[in-house]
C-alpha cells in the first residue's frame, strides 16, 4: 500500500515532468514564429510557461540575442524531479 508521502512525491514528480514537456514544446515553437497554426498553441502555452521562464530571464542576460535562461529552467526542473523521485517513505519520519 502506498503511503501519502509516496503518493505526493510521485504526483509532484509526474506533474513536473509534464510541465517540463510543456516548456520544451514552448521553446521549440519559438523557433517557428511565422507558422499560423502554431500561434494558437503558443497562445495557450504562454500563460502557463512564461511566468516560470521569466523568473530566470530576470537574472540571466541574453548573449548575442540568444536567450539562455531556458537551460537553467530545465536544469532546475530536472533536479526537482530527481529529488521528488528519490524521496521514499522509508526516509521520511513522522
Amino acid at each position: 500500500m502506498n503511503s501519502p508521502v509516496s503518493l505526493l512525491t510521485t504526483s509532484l514528480a509526474t506533474f513536473l515532468q509534464l510541465y517540463l514537456i510543456l516548456l520544451f514544446v514552448r521553446i521549440l515553437l519559438t523557433w517557428f514564429p511565422t507558422v499560423d497554426w502554431m500561434n494558437r498553441i503558443v497562445e495557450t502555452l504562454s500563460p502557463i510557461t512564461d511566468p516560470y521562464l521569466n523568473a530566470f530571464r530576470s537574472f540571466i542576460p541574453s548573449v548575442g540575442g540568444l536567450d539562455l535562461s531556458p537551460i537553467l529552467a530545465f536544469l532546475v526542473l530536472q533536479v526537482l524531479i530527481a529529488v521528488f523521485q528519490s524521496i521514499t517513505p522509508a526516509s521520511v519520519t513522522f
